[in-house]
């Protein structure tokens, strides 16, 4: 008798589990299909997203300067547009990605624990695209018109030196300097959720700053080209976010604060 209620008991906790999985699955598999289709959508642009990408570029050869992208593997132009299509589908598909996601955890949590991160998943994707925008407005530009700075054509013993990027090499330097900023600035999201999970408090934030000060000096030489203006570029906006990160903690704390002590006189 013992041994059939056990058995009971198992398949009845097994079952809430093969239903999540089975939900998990469902929405992974509409994640996908929203990915495949805003691929879709994006290779047939992809020609106009490498222009966008490549204004950079043009804008740092200056006004009435023909530069040129080469590939030297016959299909290196055709994984380019790859790689494009990639890039922008996953941006398009972004947002429906992540209301799928969304509406998997949200049913788990208490109403105040979604009202406490839903202002987390606003702000990522504001905090990414002004990581991006600096990447492609501000620090591109400078650090090409740096490196072109070198060229010298015909100046050196006869001898041309003349900048000839590859296609696939210019790709991958644009998209890791966008995902590397987007990320970066992704910064007060990451240490408000760790505040609120209490791993870290806002006065180990505050102890710490000497040492988050080194760590985005070392980040941006990281993730940027080896010149100082993009490492600059980076590691300052990195650390006047860790500084709003510990202003925005002191707001929380502040909020949490009243509403315990009118839970309390209630």
């Amino acid at each position: 008798m013992n041994a059939e209620a056990d058995r009971s008991d198992i398949d009845a906790s097994k079952a809430p589990l093969l239903d999540h999985l089975i939900e998990l699955r469902s929405r992974l598999l509409r994640c996908v299909v929203y990915f495949v289709i805003a691929f879709g959508l994006a290779f047939t642009q992809a020609a106009k997203v490498f222009a966008f990408l490549v204004q950079p570029l043009v804008n740092a050869f200056g006004p009435g300067v023909q530069g040129k992208l080469i590939y030297t593997k016959l299909y290196e132009a055709f994984f380019v547009e790859i790689k494009v299509a990639a890039f922008a589908g996953l941006c398009i598909a972004f947002p429906f990605i992540a209301n799928e996601l969304w509406r998997f955890v949200a049913p788990g949590l208490y109403r105040r624990e979604q009202k406490a991160l839903l202002p987390f998943l606003l702000a990522t994707p504001l905090l990414f695209t002004a990581g991006a925008a600096l990447a492609y407005y501000g620090v591109m530009p400078a650090a090409f018109r740096f490196f072109l700075g070198f060229q010298k054509l015909g100046v050196v013993d006869g001898i041309d030196q003349q900048a000839l990027p590859a296609m696939g090499e210019y790709l991958d330097l644009v998209m890791n300097l966008i995902l590397a900023f987007g990320v970066a600035f992704l910064l007060p999201v990451l240490l408000m959720l760790l505040e609120r999970a209490g791993i870290v408090t806002r006065l180990q934030l505050k102890a710490g700053r000497r040492y988050a000060i080194v760590a985005a000096f070392a980040v941006a030489a990281v993730m940027t080209p080896p010149d100082l203006w993009s490492q600059f570029a980076l590691a300052v906006p990195l650390i006047g976010l860790y500084e709003l990160s510990i202003i925005g903690i002191w707001f929380t704390e502040r909020r949490r604060a009243r509403d315990a002590a009118a839970t309390t006189t209630a």
